[in-house]
Formats: structure tokens, sequence, C-alpha cells
């Protein structure tokens, strides 16, 4: 059944009818198609572009296709029509084409150093054996690679990156000769700059960054996805190290502290934005409206730079059609306008995903 969509289609800011034959999006009308939505503002499907739906709360692996359908499905009915799941321990390559669930883009399993990350969460190797397992983990995923760059090191007392510079650099080098892009979990000063320089594709979170640094993603193209709620969760994570780690509580404070001001700084050096949550651990799924906020509150992102950022611009960049003549049939439709009035996304009139109706 063809379905009918009319309203201000965004960006465009035009009144515009779209029509949806099965999973393509047409502009020639079909006769006898049931109209939908008619009114309203139209967005690509929203996109969380760091999730994990291979982690159940408390950071710990699923068990089971089910779990991962039912935290997909609270990302879908938040409006997110698609995920970029950047790291499961639980493979489920079987979901990419459920119609009911968000499009997939995988990275397979974080690629960590040993002993030094999340238990039982990414696959931990020495430094001679990354690049071997980045060519694994290209394999195991659809398009990205998930690289931990730091964490904390516990005889230093303090973050560190996670292997040697020409190590780091190796990853990077294995995932594009893969024929794949990667992502990297950095939080220090010290990591992210050895990444970037190495040319990693996406910096994850990138607290450590500096301003000389942002010029030099915005000159690459490096991609940021802030998860500023998860940095928000720095004072939790330091109050249980304080009495082991005083240095390493201290220094998760001041990179929170200092967030909001690297992230515009990065907008204003015209680094490319995306929206992630790091849903699946300590977040819960169901948040990217949330997200979209502190971007625009905090950081100073314009709301329709937020609304491409985790819309139109975010799908392109995972290399899914948006609503052009035989683009994807995925949108979310507001009552009122995002751009005037952000809160709106947190509440979608109407979902619609590879051309049927969710809500």
């Amino acid at each position: 059944m063809a379905l009918h969509v009319r309203g201000v289609l965004l960006p465009d800011d035009e009144v515009r009818d779209l029509w949806l034959v099965g999973d393509r999006v047409t502009y020639e009308p079909v006769a006898g198609a049931v109209t939908v939505a008619d009114g309203g503002f139209v967005l690509p499907g929203l996109v969380d572009a760091h999730c994990h739906i291979g982690i159940a709360r408390g950071a710990v692996p699923i068990e089971s296709l089910d779990q991962a359908r039912e935290l997909a499905t609270i990302d879908r009915d938040a409006g997110v029509l698609a995920i970029r799941d950047a790291g499961s321990p639980y493979p489920y390559p079987e979901l990419a084409d459920e119609p009911e669930l968000p499009r997939l883009v995988r990275a397979g399993r974080h690629i960590a150093p040993p002993r030094r990350y999340l238990r039982d969460i990414g696959v931990e190797v020495e430094a001679d054996a990354v690049p071997a397992m980045v060519a694994e983990q290209a394999r195991a995923g659809n398009g990205w690679v998930k690289l931990v760059g730091d964490w904390i090191d516990r005889g230093v007392g303090d973050l560190a990156p996670a292997w040697d510079p020409v190590t780091m650099a190796a990853a990077v080098d294995a995932a594009h000769a893969a024929g794949v892009r990667a992502a990297v979990h950095t939080f220090s000063e010290s990591a992210v700059e050895i990444m970037v320089r190495a040319g990693v594709d996406s910096v994850e979170h990138g607290t450590g960054l500096s301003v000389d640094l942002v010029d030099e993603m915005a000159r690459r193209g490096t991609a940021l996805v802030p998860t500023m709620i998860n940095i928000d969760t720095f004072g939790e994570i330091a109050d249980r190290a304080r009495d082991r780690f005083p240095g390493y509580a201290e220094h998760m404070l001041a990179l929170r502290d200092g967030f909001p001001a690297v992230v515009r700084a990065a907008y204003e050096a015209g680094v490319p934005i995306y929206v992630g949550t790091d849903a699946g651990g300590g977040i819960d799924h169901g948040l990217a409206a949330r997200e979209m906020l502190l971007l625009h509150e905090r950081a100073g992102m314009s709301r329709l730079d937020v609304l491409a950022a985790a819309s139109w611009r975010a799908r392109d960049w995972l290399g899914l059609p948006g609503l052009v003549e035989g683009g994807l049939a995925d949108l979310v439709v507001y009552a009122a306008d995002p751009r005037t009035d952000l809160r709106v996304v947190q509440a979608p009139d109407r979902i619609v995903l590879r051309g049927r109706v969710v809500r």
C-alpha cells in the first residue's frame, strides 16, 4: 500500500507532497495512496550515531536477539530510524533488514587494550595484534570499526592512550585498507591528538580536544560525535574513583566542565558534528532528543544545525538517502516547527519507517 505525506519538508522549507511506495520515496503522485500526515514539519528519520543495542544496562553484553530488538525499538519509538552501533559484544547482522527496526550501521566489537576496558565488552589485544583484529572486526561489521583510544591506566593513575602512537596509526590504516571507516573512543588530550593526526574518521566523545586540534579536524573532515549525555556522567565516575585515583577523578571533572566550550569550538571551526547518545550501559535508550537539546543549549549549535546533525546530514554521512526521489522511506513529522522550538523533537506526531507507519 502506497502512503502519502504532505507538510513543510526540511531542510527545503517548502510544503511538499511525498508518496512512499514500499521503502522508496517518490514525488510523482500515486493513485490510491493513503494520506498518513497532512500538515506539520517533515524530516528524514532521526539518527543516533553512537548507540549500543548490544549492551544492556550496567555495561553487560546482551544475551539474545530479542534484547537487541527491545532496545532498538525504544529508539525507534523516539523517532530514531537509523542507528550507528558503535561497538557490540553480541553479533546481530540478521537484524539489519528487519522491517520493524531502525536501519543498522554496525562496527563489530570494540577493539581495546588488555585489561584496561569494560569487562566482556571489547576484544582485547596487544599492540602487535591490533591491525589483524581491525581487519577481523571490519568483516564483522558493515562499514565501521570501533577503537578504544584510551582508558584509565591504573599504573599511571589517570587516562592514558591504549597503545603506542605507531600502533594506533596502524589501526586506522588497517581499517581503511579493509574498506571501512574507523571510529575512536577518546577522553584524554593525548589519545585524541594521536588519532586525529592518524586520520581517524570519527572522534567519539572527544573531551580532550584542543582548539588547534578542532581546526585540524575541520581541515580533514573528521567527524565529532560528542555524546554530551554521557559526559554528564563524569561526576559519578569521578566519585567512584576518587579514593584510589584522585588525579584521574579531578581530570574527569575538568574534562566534563570544559566540554561545552570544546564542542562549541569544534562547531565554530566547521567540524562535522552528529548526534549520538552512547545509549547502552550507563545511558538509557530513546534519548536522542535530549542530546539534541544539549547541543543547542550548552554548545551553542543553531537549531537548524542540530536538526541536520540528527537527520539529513547524519543520514548522508552514513550513506542513507534522505527524502529525495528514490530515497529511503523514513520520516518523522512534528506538529510545530522544530527550528523555532527544538523541544518539539521530544514528541513526534508521526513516524514512518521503511514505508510503514510506526505511529
